[in-house]
């Protein structure tokens, strides 16, 4: 929905003012994945891709969630993640702030869903109609909202993903000119509009007596 303030247009100054309230520096270029801590969104194969792109590009990572109070596994695993903070890695667990969720879309350079299992990735439909480069993991529904090498990278590993974070932190171009065939694939395929026209020229389909027009 393009209406909803997850994804309306932010200005430059409501973004400012929404990193700075979780103290998100915005000194380097922002790669950001944006799930719930769960082993399937693997969180941790992030980082280790985040820390391989580190060897070669400066960068900044952050990684936005939330888990259920009585899901043990996440908060384990969101407790391991926060082993690895340091002033490039931030974790933070306000997800539900969708204002945040926009600001970081919007301004991210490299956005993320290295997930290993996955139906319809909802982030990656945001993140891409924000004109976001993404690196989506090579399964289920993502590999039906990316086009790989044309609006955003498909990866099978920490290795191809940490490949494709330098080769976008490093190329503007390329970073643009997928973040807009991106944006193109959303309006094309996944906005609500885009249905509507379907079901209305079903409905043109048949006459006032519900018979299929020939």
């Amino acid at each position: 929905n393009p209406f909803n303030i997850k994804n309306r247009e932010l200005s430059d100054k409501e973004i400012d003012e929404r990193l700075a309230h979780y103290e998100i520096p915005t000194d380097l270029p922002l790669v950001v994945q944006i799930s719930r801590f769960d082993p399937w969104k693997d969180p941790k194969g992030v980082v280790e891709a985040f820390k391989l792109a580190s060897e070669e590009v400066d960068a900044r990572l952050v990684l936005l969630g939330n888990f259920a109070t009585d899901d043990p596994e996440g908060e384990e695993i969101f407790n391991s993640l926060c082993a690895c903070r340091d002033d490039r890695i931030l974790i933070l667990t306000s997800g539900d702030d969708t204002a945040l969720v926009n600001a970081l879309q919007t301004r991210a350079a490299v956005v993320l869903q290295k997930s290993l299992r996955e139906g319809f990735g909802l982030t990656v439909a945001e993140a891409m109609w924000k004109s976001r480069a993404v690196i989506g993991g090579n399964v289920g529904g993502i590999r039906y909202q990316i086009e790989d090498g044309v609006d955003g990278f498909l990866v099978s590993s920490n290795e191809q993903a940490a490949e494709r974070i330098v080769r976008l932190l490093k190329d503007e171009k390329l970073r643009e000119e997928m973040g807009r065939k991106a944006r193109e694939t959303v309006r094309k395929k996944f906005l609500l509009t885009r249905y509507a026209e379907e079901y209305l020229d079903l409905f043109d389909a048949f006459d006032k007596n519900f018979n299929l027009r020939e």
